[in-house]
Formats: C-alpha cells, sequence, structure tokens
C-alpha cells in the first residue's frame, strides 16, 4: 500500500492542474499530505485482511464497505468527491453507478494479496461494487489491480502491456509527451487509469514513476496513488520514501493497518525482510545516510534525524561490535556442536566495546546498520545487537568517546553528542505526544 498513499502524498499539492505539468519538482513540500486515496486504501486493505484471502465474495463486499464507512467518517475532510460524501452520511449506503477513478486509487491490497489473477479480479470488482458499479468503474479497478499482481510476479512491462490492452481495451499506446499538453482534470476511471499506466510503463524506477504521473496535471494525487500502486509492485520502493510515508501519516492505526498488511506479505516497510532480526527496517537509515550524501545540507540531516527517530518509535537495533579474547564456547562444546542446540557459557568471558579513531586521535563509538555494515571493517569477534536509544544514551554517558558513527567502514554518518541529544529529545517528544493522544482518546 505504500506506492498508492505515496502517490497520493506527493501528487496532493499540484490536483486541479495546480502545477507546471514537469517531472522537475520538489517531492515533498509543505503542501503534501494524505487524501481520500489514502484513507480508502487503508480502509479496503483492513477489510481484506480482517477477513482473509479465503472469505467468500459477499462476506469481503460487506467488510470493505464496513471499512469504507469507518475511516470515512474517520476523516471526512479528505476530499472526498461530492457524490460519495453523500454516500458515507447515508445510514446504509448504495452503490450509484459510479465510473470515477475513486474504485483504481483504492484497489491496490487485492493486487497483493491473492495467489490467481482470475482471484485478484473477483476481489477487486467487489471492492469496486460497494460504490462504484458502473462498468468502467469496476474495469478500472481490475485494471489496477491486475496491473499490481502481475508486476510483483515478475511480469515484464510489456506482459502487462499487453494483458490490460487485451482485457480492458485502454489504448496505452500513447507517449505522456503526447497526453501532457491536452490532459487536465478528469477524474473518471477511463480518463485516469490508462494514463496511469502508462506513467509506470515509462518510468526507470519508483520516483520517476510518480513524477510522470504527476507531470500530466489534472487529478495529480490519484494518478499518483495508481501509478505508485504498480510502481511498488514493479520497482519496489526505497526506503528513505518509506520514512518519509510513514511520517506524513498522523494515525498510529493507519500505521497499524500498513504494518500488518506487510506482516502478512513477510515484508517490513515495503521490503522482504532479509536482515538480523531487530535490524530489520535500518534500510531506512541507510536510504536516509545516501540522501545525506547527496544532499548535504540543513534539510538532508534533518531528514536523516526523521528516519533515527522513526526507527528509535520501532524499538529499532543496532549491531555493535565487541572484542573478547576468549572464545564464547569451549573446543569440546565446538566439536559436539548441532544446529539448533543450546549451551551454557561456563567461563569468565569479559566483553569490551570497540571504538574507532578519527584523524585527530579522538575515539568514536562505533556502532552498524546491519552485519554486513560491521564486516566491513570492524576487529569485534562478537556481535551485539542493542536499541538505538540505548545506545544514544550510552554515548552521551561515555566520557572516553567524542559521539557516534554509524557505518564508520562504509558511507558514514558523525553524531556528535549534542547532535544525539537532539535525536533523543525528537524521540521523547513525539512518544510524549502519542501518550497524550492516548489519555485524550
Amino acid at each position: 500500500m505504500y506506492g498508492a498513499i505515496l502517490g497520493d502524498i506527493i501528487g496532493s499539492p499540484f490536483e486541479f492542474d495546480r502545477g507546471n505539468k514537469t517531472k522537475d519538482f520538489e517531492l515533498f513540500t509543505k503542501g503534501c499530505g494524505f487524501t481520500d486515496d489514502s484513507v480508502m486504501t487503508i480502509a479496503v486493505g483492513e477489510a481484506l485482511l480482517a477477513v482473509g484471502s479465503a472469505a467468500p465474495l459477499d462476506e469481503i463486499e460487506a467488510a470493505v464497505k464496513a471499512s469504507m464507512i469507518d475511516w470515512g467518517r474517520r476523516y471526512p475532510h479528505a476530499g472526498y468527491g461530492g457524490s460519495f460524501r453523500r454516500w458515507l452520511k447515508e445510514k446504509d449506503p448504495k452503490p450509484y453507478g459510479s465510473y470515477g477513478n475513486g474504485s483504481a486509487m483504492r484497489v491496490s491490497a487485492a493486487g497483493w494479496l491473492y495467489d490467481s489473477i482470475e482471484r485478484t479480479r473477483e476481489v477487486a470488482k467487489v471492492t469496486a461494487c460497494v460504490s462504484h458499479n458502473h462498468p468502467e468503474g469496476i474495469k478500472g479497478a481490475e485494471a489496477t489491480a491486475s496491473a499490481i499482481y502481475m508486476a510483483r510476479n515478475g511480469a515484464t512491462k510489456e506482459e502487462i502491456k499487453a494483458y490490460v490492452e487485451s482485457e480492458f481495451h485502454y489504448d496505452l499506446d500513447r507517449t505522456l509527451d503526447e497526453i501532457r499538453p491536452f490532459y487536465h482534470m478528469d477524474e473518471t476511471c477511463q480518463k485516469t487509469v490508462p494514463e496511469a499506466i502508462i506513467a509506470f510503463i515509462e518510468a526507470e524506477d519508483f520516483e520517476d514513476a510518480i513524477r510522470n504521473a504527476v507531470s500530466l496535471g489534472g487529478d495529480t494525487d490519484t494518478l499518483g496513488a495508481i501509478t505508485g500502486s504498480i510502481a511498488e509492485a514493479f520497482f519496489g520502493i526505497p526506503a528513505i520514501l518509506i520514512a518519509e510515508c510513514q511520517a506524513r501519516l498522523d494515525d498510529d492505526l493507519m500505521k497499524s493497518v500498513i504494518e500488518e498488511f506487510d506482516y502478512v506479505l513477510g515484508r517490513q516497510n515495503g521490503v522482504d525482510c532479509r536482515m538480523d532480526p531487530g535490524l530489520e527496517g535500518n534500510e531506512a537509515i541507510e536510504a536516509a545516510i545516501d540522501q545525506l550524501y547527496i544532499q548535504d545540507d540543513k534539510n538532508g540531516m534533518l531528514l536523516f534525524m526523521e528516519v533515527l527517530v522513526s526507527r528509535m518509535q520501532q524499538d529499532g537495533d543496532l549491531a555493535v561490535p565487541y572484542m573478547s579474547d576468549m572464545p564464547m564456547m569451549t573446543d569440546e562444546q565446538l566439536a559436539k556442536a548441532q544446529i539448533g542446540q543450546e549451551f551454557s557459557i561456563e567461563q569468565d568471558i569479559r566483553l569490551k566495546m570497540e571504538t574507532v579513531t578519527d584523524s585527530e586521535g579522538k575515539e568514536w563509538m562505533g556502532v552498524f546498520t546491519s552485519s554486513e555494515e560491521l564486516h566491513k571493517g570492524s576487529a569485534g569477534n562478537i556481535q551485539i545487537n542493542q536499541s538505538i536509544l540505548d545506545m544514544f544514551n550510552l554515548a552521551l554517558q561515555w566520557d572516553k568517546v567524542e559521539g557516534m558513527v554509524i557505518n564508520p567502514f562504509g558511507k558514514f554518518v558523525q553524531l556528535k553528542k549534542e547532535m544525539i541529544q537532539l535525536v533523543i529529545d525528537g524521540y521523547e517528544y513525539y512518544e510524549n505526544e502519542g501518550a497524550k493522544n492516548g489519555e485524550n482518546n
């Protein structure tokens, strides 16, 4: 779902032809925020997760309807069209024959949760029909979900294009350069879905896909949501953009739905979990470091600090190297060792945390985002994953060190103690605000 939500957020300031129809724009501005596209995407995702992949269609329909009503009333000012606003206010809302692009903007979860394209299309149709039961509204949802399904299962752009053209009869032979000069605000599936798919087809990566969509003008948040949902499945999403997305969601329940969605798919923060337990999610820190090397200024550092705070809120860990003169296991234990066997440490093991020294001879605490980063140069023979917050507090208290270096043998960032304190202050602020909001609810 991250792809749809990011497309919505990035496209939101430019809706109604408020942009310059160019790909050259600032990706995140003060005007960026989620709209009805994200709210309904989360609503549909929550419903599909709740009923399970094998649920009958009538059960899915009831769950989707109830969830959309719940989320729509929770966020009544998210930017819904007039007909849908009236639908939300009805005691027992009925479909109203819409062929608006709302059916396609909210469907992304259906593209991920099922093991056949036939089932994907069945469920996509149901998610549309609760309100958008016009054939074009249904077609838009099915086409979008089908493209997502094919993209996540390794189909090429050519194969996706051919299937969508054959099954849904959209004209995908146009180019963005041909479309852009004459394209304006249009909230129908017919004038949004094919354009969004073309934006994906012409893209080189996820960010480029979103820039393509927004450059068309018109209903840019929905174009971005549809394009982003397909691009996520095909390209994946850089961790730095995931972090930006998380920072712009204002409801813990939103985040919990997305986290559950990722969990069901075996992912963490939109990516497959392939890191050590506790270090999952540190791709965001690595991406923020990459961005800091590109954007070497105050804004780049602020973004990096935001990512650190986000990982602390997730109870994230860092890999910390220690040195020991003695092995953890005796020779006898090593000789008898079997996979899965547990051992007691009988000898007195003394561990010393490794530090790194700069060109001036000053010592810094060296920590790592992954085992791979640690093994690039660390002399430590024992790795212990420890919480980011604990390591920050230790760095502040340890008189021997100047601060902390993250990934000292790769792309690194030095954090003086003053900077570490600012990050901790940011973390504590958000934790306290969350506690206050909890008390008020």
